[in-house]
């Protein structure tokens, strides 16, 4: 008897079309989790949980900005700094609409994690406070600055990238008063 396949964009790996890519990047915002949770279940040496679960973020960060959002749904970011004026500004970059193809499984992994990460991590938060163990915020604070980091910058990829895609649909058709909304509109979200 043969099992069914399941729908386009639900939530089963084997629907990815980078699975590899999707499989690490679950693997990378997990793993950081754990080791925190089950480092406070069975040692009690911080120095050894906050090192693993500091280079996990690390790793985590670096994959997820680099490589998984590239890959799994077409964004990339990063800040750039004017050395002139020392101004900094972020810089967003996603596919163009028409080369790239979003597999939806790919894309509800990504979003889904991505959004779930920082509330675990203020949960953990909020479990330090409550028990008392004070000396696992500043894990928890790097946890929660380096995901909430990644997760605004992708937000804002993402409405960048819906500004733009807007705006070149303006263009193709002609339609005046359309461009020179999304226009607008590409400006706001590109700050």
């Amino acid at each position: 008897m043969e099992q069914p396949q399941p729908a386009p964009g639900s939530l089963s790996w084997r629907l990815s079309s980078h699975p590899i890519t999707l499989l690490t990047f679950l693997a990378f915002r997990v793993s950081s989790l754990l080791v925190y949770l089950f480092g406070l279940l069975f040692t009690d040496n911080l120095v050894m949980i906050f090192i693993i679960t500091i280079l996990l973020l690390a790793a985590d960060f670096y994959y997820l900005k680099n490589i998984a959002g590239r890959r799994l749904v077409g964004l990339r970011w990063w800040n750039e700094v004017d050395p002139a004026t020392g101004d900094s500004h972020w810089v967003f970059e996603s596919s163009e609409p028409g080369t790239k193809v979003i597999n939806p499984t790919d894309s509800r992994f990504f979003w889904i994690a991505i959004y779930a990460q920082p509330v675990f991590w203020i949960a953990l938060a909020l479990v330090a406070v409550l028990t008392f163990k004070f000396i696992w915020l500043p894990l928890v604070a790097i946890a929660l600055v380096l995901t909430i980091t990644n997760t605004l910058a992708f937000s804002k990829c993402d409405k960048f990238s819906q500004a733009t895609s807007i705006a070149g649909s303006a263009f193709s058709t002609g339609n005046i008063a359309t461009s020179l909304a999304s226009n607008v509109v590409g400006r706001f979200f590109s700050r």
